[in-house]
């Protein structure tokens, strides 16, 4: 799996993550990060990925998608993602509608979305989070899974992060649902990234 370092990225993406690369985002909606329209509105699939060349357009879309939702802009990242066909787009689409709030919708995409490459390693980085911070576990019984799942499980994740939203979990629980969800963002946009120039065969 391909790890996620601000420094491979290129010229485009670099600079607009770095303005707050250290975001965890919200649960829910949160709000537009107005610094970052500018560096995305216009943005093409092959500024995108320059100087490399762009070897598939629906990938770079999705990381499109993803950056419109790591600012915030929830409109933005919807007329991407739900144009997009593939796992990847659908993945992203999940994402907004799990943020939205919209629980159900969400599960729906993440049943188009199947078995994703990123399940794998968003699982082992969830249990390393989970194994640092006990206590966000042990004081939600909606998190126990996160302890003892033998992969990852995207639709009681939907379910941890929607009661973490409403606060019937701990702030532990909530810090850590907003950890991992900033863990599969940058495993995401990763993955869609080295796609987007052609590092992953499929």
């Amino acid at each position: 799996m391909i790890a996620f370092d601000l420094q491979t990225y290129g010229p485009a993406v670099g600079p607009l993550l770095a303005l707050d690369a250290e975001r965890t985002g919200e649960l829910g909606p949160g709000r537009p990060f107005a610094p970052a329209y500018e560096l995305l509105r216009g943005l093409t699939p092959e500024e995108l990925v320059a100087p490399a060349a762009l070897a598939d357009r629906d990938a770079a879309a999705a990381c499109l998608a993803g950056l419109w939702l790591y600012f915030d802009y929830f409109d933005e990242s919807h007329r991407l993602s739900q144009d997009l066909e593939g796992p990847d787009g659908s993945y992203w689409h999940g994402i907004l509608h799990r943020r939205e709030p919209d629980p159900e919708n969400a599960k729906y995409w993440f049943r188009r979305v199947g078995r994703h490459p990123i399940f794998a390693p968003l699982h082992a980085a969830a249990a390393e989070l989970v194994a640092a911070t006990p206590d966000a576990v042990e004081s939600a019984a909606a998190a126990g899974f996160l302890a003892s799942q033998a992969s990852w499980e995207p639709y009681r994740w939907i379910d941890l992060c929607e009661a973490a939203r409403l606060g019937q979990t701990g702030e532990a629980t909530q810090r850590l649902c907003r950890s991992i969800q900033r863990k599969e963002w940058e495993l995401l946009f990763a993955y869609c990234y080295a796609k987007a120039k052609g590092g992953i065969d499929e």
